[in-house]
């Protein structure tokens, strides 16, 4: 092609100069196709063109080679790693290595967290014993009269200042125990949903009779100080709970919560379940019907679990799933699924005729074929048929797909206050073992739905079969009031209650179930952080596949200034943390509860996602015995497969760690203080101190663990007086060099230092609790201590942080600098500390310009210098970010986004290399719905017919609270109103969604140390040189910045969402990965009694009720558009 340029390539001499290109002018295509060019040979070493910069090698190697020695002087005399270093080896004669048996290790953090969970069991079943017990001798009485303590209005007075009813005076006391919460704990109280009337006989009865698990509550945290909250949940609808405590109701005056709604309460009174929806979406079910029917399958959803299998069809003249990629399969329950189902039922639209019987042949026909195919939970199978009744012709399917064995119970809820159909409704109930409901308003549905519950746990309760469930990870929402937002992450296990009395054997009475919570974090405390080494981890999942607990876990995201749950924080598989695991050979081991080991090369991300280390890590796992769980720990192969063992006496360990500069890591349990309430108040070093000198002998320590931290105390206490030598020296200038020094051992134990005043300090946050990386945590071990574990000994890698830890530019920034200390006995070497030091940003810039003022074999002043116009210096580190510039705007980002040509030289010659990255618990914000923002102003009626839309729904929301007349009770309204408040408010909100995305990462290959090259920017040629500051992760960059090369590219290190195209989406959602079946299975008895299968309700209902969903109809939101 004529007109382009040529490129002469002199690799014998690098430095000369050689004629100049001439560039022709050209078209815009012509230009396009020399930019692609020049991207594909621009990794061609090539030599400065005429008139340009020529930047000498030897001169760029010595300014890196003299910061470099400038540097590591600085940093090793403050920090005093070759001190700390010398140290180590002075004991070494001492010290042994052993190395780590990861099974064995596993199997003993197993055999652990199994005797702890076993307390958890006895105490529940110690709650149900006593409950049937005291159901057997409490006699049922209508007009019972019983005041009790209510969660919610004890301690409440009346404008006469009297105790209202209900709300006696109820002493509550902060409790460490319980998170800091006011509770009482010599007692438990009642909480009631708003729309459960507090007086109801049944409710009275109920709660006079539990009384009885007072004591036993008393008893059972007495026997086991670490159980946290018990409580009973009666499908009456009341919740006792203990400790007791104050409840306090949302916004809107609602208390929400009702324990039948729960994940335990509902796992535990049922067996698994295939539930196919059939919904009837004709005309006749327009309006209000409509409005019905979606809050009743939204209803139902809420009652299932991951171990649930689910559709749902939907039908008028023509039957069609709601979601089309699930078509003739049933799903998992779980969060996800749950939650796009109720997306797609919000959308549906009504028209046509209904015909019922190709929608129930449909279901028969997925319910059959899964059960054949061995798939879905293999027990209970149902049909929720939701209509207005006019169904016709459905017998005939009834005689073929489930007639004699009744295999598939049918439960029927006819929507509306027409009671026409109500016989032929009930009729296919009873004859299919379901149950009938009417359900004519919002407020009906909870009542109606949780009847098919106490239906399918009757085989269950008549044969007395007291399963054990475990729960998938959550959040505690019944603690979500005003006064605490517990955000801990609990498992909980959960036992049914069965009414005892021969007399109603043949019915199934489900009394309710009790439950006990257990936090995740403390059954992961049976996992010493200091056993597992720097990179180690233990993890936690379930029979599904779903994580439990693993530190890369990220249950939560921001949302403004809030920390939010994620919507399916707890239906976050194995697959998607531990990403590697392509062929999914470690999560099919695990969920088939297996015990052994396999190895994998992983990619690990550090520092929010812009670094990553590269392990082999050996996994470890087996089961918890009695539960669904299985256990993984991880050790990275090296030094992470041992650990160092040394032994010194109390009276040498006891001096040194009586120091004001040493702490101990706060999360790590060195001894148990949160059983007696007497050691709560004590930190873990003074509970070591108590321990060691024989003062408490009740405490209970970690003697492992104690050896280490005394061993570690008397080898690095030399430092403190080190450190205090350095400071009183110190002259006005080195005072401007160092912020503190800082050490950490592998047994938690850490120093530090000011070199300056404490208000001078750059960087405050730093080795705080606020500032996460950088202490120890049961996670993890700190970032430094980290990175440093994985360089070069005697090396010290450098980080550049924003002081006080924000991310805003113009923040000042200070740098640390980490190095660790090994220790080699036997040919085994281990990590024994990491030592480091925090300096400013300003002191790092000055020692670099004055490195660069140097040169070599040239007399007067150096001929180049960084400081020159006509030269551009960085300083990057391995992984690209930009710690010295003369511009200081750049300084913290990463290189491509400054300098693309540059960062793309640097990749195309293999300096750097490109990592992928994927984080499949990212959330994304999802593409609006609107093609203009601004819309909605095109239209001045729009802004009319909004206000006339809030002011019809702000009125019937008035007329809500004020009804007093109807079926149900007033308090009901309240419930009403928050509905409606949380549905048009869910509407508003343009949420951030749960999504995959991936992202690169950039490392510096290390075998290459020094690089030159010539960049080709269309008029110009950039000449650069790459060399590496030794004894550090840092590099030095010089260019040319006369040349122009913004036609290159940014390179951006930011994450991308993964699209994925319709076909591969649906192939994903319609995926069956492997999972465990719970054991106990109850779908049938002989004995029961299936003719007890609902009636007419009472059809009246309060005017506001009526009118409530009428809202969403008044104004449609097409009508703003």
């Amino acid at each position: 092609m004529p007109g382009l340029p040529r490129f002469h390539v002199d690799t014998n001499a690098p430095h000369h100069r050689r004629p100049c290109c001439l560039w022709p002018v050209a078209g815009a295509s012509l230009q396009k196709t020399t930019v692609l060019l020049c991207l594909l040979l621009s990794s061609i070493s090539l030599s400065p063109t005429c008139g340009q910069t020529k930047i000498p090698l030897d001169t760029v190697k010595l300014w890196a080679d003299a910061f470099g020695r400038d540097l590591y002087n600085t940093v090793t005399k403050y920090s005093g790693s070759l001190l700390l270093q010398k140290k180590y080896k002075d004991v070494e004669p001492s010290l042994s290595i052993s190395e780590v048996d990861g099974l064995e290790l596993v199997r003993k953090f197993s055999e652990d967290m199994e005797a702890m969970l076993r307390r958890k069991v006895e105490a529940v079943k110690n709650l149900v014993e006593a409950a049937e017990e005291a159901d057997l001798n409490h006699e049922f009485n209508e007009s019972l009269v019983f005041d009790y303590y209510n969660s919610v209005l004890i301690n409440e007075r009346d404008e006469n200042g009297n105790y209202v009813e209900l709300g006696a005076e109820f002493i509550l006391e902060s409790n460490t125990h319980f998170n800091n919460l006011m509770v009482n704990t010599s007692i438990s109280n009642v909480q009631l949903p708003t729309n459960v009337y507090n007086k109801d006989p049944d409710i009275l009865n109920g709660v006079y009779m539990s009384e009885a698990l007072n004591p036993v509550f008393v008893e059972n945290f007495q026997r086991d100080p670490t159980l946290t909250w018990q409580y009973f949940g009666s499908s009456t609808g009341f919740f006792r709970i203990y400790p007791g405590i104050k409840w306090t109701p949302d916004e809107n005056g609602v208390i929400a919560f009702d324990c039948r709604n729960r994940g335990w309460y509902i796992q535990a009174a049922t067996s698994p379940k295939d539930i196919v929806i059939v919904v009837d979406t004709s005309g006749s079910m327009k309006g209000l019907r409509m409005t019905i029917a979606k809050h009743t399958i939204s209803t139902i959803l809420d009652t299932l679990g991951e171990n649930d299998f689910v559709n749902i069809i939907a039908y008028s003249d023509y039957i069609h799933y709601i979601e089309p990629c699930f078509k003739g399969i049933l799903v998992q329950a779980d969060r996800d699924n749950r939650e796009h189902f109720k997306q797609l039922v919000d959308e549906l639209m009504v028209k046509g005729v209904g015909v019922v019987n190709q929608a129930l042949t449909e279901a028969f026909q997925i319910l059959k074929q899964f059960q054949e195919a061995r798939q879905g939970s293999l027990c209970n199978q149902a049909i929720m048929l939701i209509t207005d009744g006019a169904v016709e012709d459905y017998e005939p399917v009834f005689e073929k797909y489930n007639w004699p064995d009744r295999k598939v119970r049918v439960f029927t809820y006819l929507i509306g206050r027409e009671v026409t159909f109500a016989d032929r409704m009930k009729w296919i109930a009873c004859n299919n073992k379901g149950y009938y409901t009417q359900i004519s308003t919002l407020a009906d549905a909870q009542e109606n739905v949780m009847e098919y519950l106490h239906v399918l746990s009757r085989p269950m309760v008549i044969n007395h079969d007291h399963d054990i469930t475990w729960t998938e990870a959550y959040m505690d929402s019944k603690l979500l009031t005003s006064q605490a937002q517990n955000l801990m992450l609990l498992t909980t296990v959960a036992m049914p209650v069965f009414s005892k009395k021969n007399e109603t054997r043949s019915h199934g009475i489900l009394l309710g179930v009790v439950g006990s919570d257990v936090a995740l974090r403390e059954l992961m405390k049976l996992a010493p952080r200091y056993k597992l080494g720097v990179h180690g981890y233990a993890f936690l999942n379930t029979n599904n596949g779903y994580i439990l607990s693993h530190p890369d876990l990220r249950p939560l995201y921001r949302e403004g200034k809030k920390l939010k749950p994620k919507p399916n924080y707890n239906s976050v598989d194995l697959s998607e943390v531990e990403w590697e695991d392509r062929a999914e050979a470690l999560r099919t081991a695990m969920i088939n509860g297996e015990t052994g080991s396999l190895s994998m090369d992983v990619k690990v991300p550090l520092d929010k996602g812009k670094r990553v280390l590269f392990l082999t890590n050996d996994y470890f796992f087996t089961d918890i015995s009695d539960t669904p769980f299985s256990l993984g720990v991880v050790l990275s192969q090296g030094h992470g497969e041992y650990i160092l063992l040394g032994n010194t006496s109390v009276e040498d360990g006891l001096h040194d760690l009586l120091h004001p500069d040493l702490t101990l890591a706060s999360d790590w349990i060195y001894c148990i203080t949160d059983i007696d309430p007497d050691h709560r108040k004590l930190s873990q070093l003074e509970a070591m101190v108590r321990f060691l000198t024989g003062e408490d002998p009740d405490l209970q320590c970690d003697e492992e663990l104690v050896r280490e931290v005394l061993l570690d105390a008397v080898v690095t206490a030399p430092m403190e007086a080190y450190w205090t030598a350095l400071a009183l020296n110190a002259s006005d200038e080195s005072e401007q060099m160092v912020d503190m020094a800082f050490l950490g051992t592998r047994a938690g134990l850490l120093r530090s230092t000011l070199f300056v005043g404490s208000e001078k300090v750059s960087d405050k946050k730093f080795l705080t609790p606020e500032d996460e990386a950088s202490v120890f945590t049961m996670d993890h071990f700190p970032l430094w201590y980290r990175q440093a574990a994985e360089q070069p000994a005697g090396s010290f890698v450098f980080n550049l942080r924003s002081a006080e830890g924000t991310e805003s530019p113009g923040q000042p920034m200070v740098v640390t600098a980490s190095t660790a200390v090994a220790v080699t006995v036997d040919k085994k070497t281990a990590i024994a500390a990491a030592v480091g030091v925090q300096m400013r940003l300003e002191f790092l810039q000055r020692t670099f310009w004055a490195a660069t003022r140097q040169c070599s074999a040239v007399e007067g002043p150096c001929p180049e210098s960084c400081q020159d116009s006509e030269l551009d210096c960085l300083v990057i580190d391995n992984n690209g970010f930009i710690l010295i510039s003369e511009r200081s705007q750049e300084m913290g980002r990463f290189l491509g986004e400054v300098d693309g040509a540059l960062m793309t030289q640097l990749l195309s010659t293999g300096v750097f290399s490109q990592v992928t990255m994927y984080d499949y618990q990212a959330m994304c914000r999802p593409l609006s719905h609107h093609p203009s923002a601004a819309r909605p102003l095109v239209s001045p009626i729009s802004v009319l017919l909004t206000a006339t839309r809030w002011l019809v729904n702000e009125f019937l929301l008035l007329l809500l609270e004020w009804s007093a007349w109807g079926s149900w009770h007033a308090d009901s309204g309240a419930e009403a109103k928050a509905v409606f408040h949380h549905s048009h408010k869910h509407k508003k909100q343009d949420v951030l969604q749960p999504c995959d995305t991936e992202y690169p990462v950039f490392v510096h290959q290390t075998a290459i140390q020094e690089t030159n090259g010539v960049i080709e920017c269309g008029g110009c040629q950039k000449v650069f040189v790459m060399q590496q500051i030794p004894s550090s992760n840092l590099l030095l960059l010089v260019t040319d910045p006369t040349c122009d090369c913004s036609i290159f590219p940014l390179v951006l290190q930011e994450a991308t969402e993964v699209k994925y195209n319709a076909s591969v989406k649906c192939d994903r959602m319609r995926s069956q990965k492997l999972r465990r079946r719970p054991d106990p299975c109850h779908a049938f008895h002989p004995e029961e009694n299936a003719q007890e299968c609902g009636g007419t309700s009472d059809t009246s209902a309060s005017l506001p009720m009526l009118l409530l969903p009428a809202c969403a109809w008044v104004l449609p939101p097409q009508l703003l558009r």
